[in-house]
């Protein structure tokens, strides 16, 4: 639903009404549920946070499981396998997604109905192998645990994902891209730089794929400040959710934050692979994804900007809206030109 004014002029896009009301509802539950003393009242939020079983019966051509790595720890991953491909095919092999859910570090799931949707259509329409992780939150666990976590799944994958039965022998683990919306897109772009430390024999990552990844820094930029009023996103949730991730007295401009700010760390000389940044001109956040990129080039990375001029924060969530179709093939373009070279 385009519009033909100015989109700078607004703090929203023309959206349906069904859109609307669920992100009304969502912002409802997230600003009641962030109580001033940085706790987060989780028995309110689940009411709206509908779950999704895995399902051995394929659905939409896509089969899932759960698998648990530390139940101590809640960390576990839910495997999408398109079956309209690995049941069909003996020689085909397919890319392997690592997804990092997003929700401001401290909310959602792996099982979450939208997440579980997108990654279904993902391992379904790229085609693709999805491990859909599901990590530690805040404000109960704060950085590193969610670095940790995903580390160690790349690390469980690297050494024990082959022995799994239900892991699909068509997976190419030199063809693996991390990837994840808003946090998840933060953590999709450390656990490259944190993968130089890790000796991995099987794995290969040669791809990023950072979908509004969640950034941020003590400045207010011109689109924080210009997009005040815009669905799911406002500074006063951002600086709530960042007090609840970082350290204990750390400010925005923690390298965790702040990627490429004071504080970063220099990774001109990090191996990181080809990464796809994915903006949305009203998502207040779309400043910092922008520097982002212009980080990762400076750098030297091998980096593209992707812009959706009529998207918002977590638009990727409702199938309703054309962008996340776009997305699809944008993901699925970016994937097969990685996996030619």
């Amino acid at each position: 639903m385009a519009h033909t004014g100015n989109p700078r002029a607004r703090a929203s896009p023309d959206l349906p009404w069904k859109t609307r009301l669920l992100m009304s509802a969502l912002s409802f539950a997230v600003d009641v549920s962030c109580r001033r003393n940085i706790t987060f009242n989780r028995n309110f939020f689940n009411l709206f946070d509908v779950k999704c079983s895995a399902s051995n019966q394929p659905k939409n051509g896509v089969k899932s499981s759960d698998l648990v790595i530390d139940g101590s720890r809640n960390l576990w991953f839910r495997l999408y396998t398109p079956t309209n491909v690995t049941e069909t095919a003996t020689t085909i092999s397919l890319p392997v997604i690592v997804y990092f859910h997003g929700g401001g570090f401290v909310l959602l799931a792996a099982n979450s109905k939208g997440f579980d949707d997108y990654c279904r259509r993902l391992a379904g329409e790229i085609p693709a192998v999805v491990i859909s992780v599901n990590y530690r939150l805040a404000p109960e666990h704060r950085y590193p645990c969610q670095y940790e976590d995903g580390i160690d799944v790349l690390k469980f994958i690297d050494n024990e994902i082959s022995k799994i039965k239900n892991f699909p022998a068509c997976a190419d683990l030199k063809r693996c891209f991390v990837a994840g919306d808003s946090a998840g897109g933060n953590l999709a772009h450390n656990m490259a730089v944190r993968a130089n430390e890790c000796n991995f024999s099987k794995l290969k990552l040669i791809g990023v794929i950072a979908i509004q990844p969640f950034f941020g820094g003590e400045e207010r930029t011109e689109s924080e400040t210009r997009l005040v009023g815009a669905p799911l996103v406002s500074m006063e949730r951002t600086d709530w959710m960042w007090k609840a991730f970082l350290p204990e007295g750390s400010n925005r401009n923690h390298p965790a934050t702040n990627a490429f700010g004071p504080n970063a760390v220099d990774i001109s000389g990090v191996n990181i692979p080809a990464t796809i940044v994915v903006v949305g001109g009203f998502d207040p956040l779309q400043d910092w994804q922008k520097r982002h990129y212009d980080g990762l080039k400076k750098c030297g990375k091998e980096a593209y900007l992707i812009e959706y001029p009529n998207a918002v924060h977590g638009f990727y969530f409702f199938p309703e809206l054309p962008e996340g179709s776009l997305l699809i093939n944008d993901v699925k373009d970016f994937i097969q030109n990685q996996s030619a070279k």
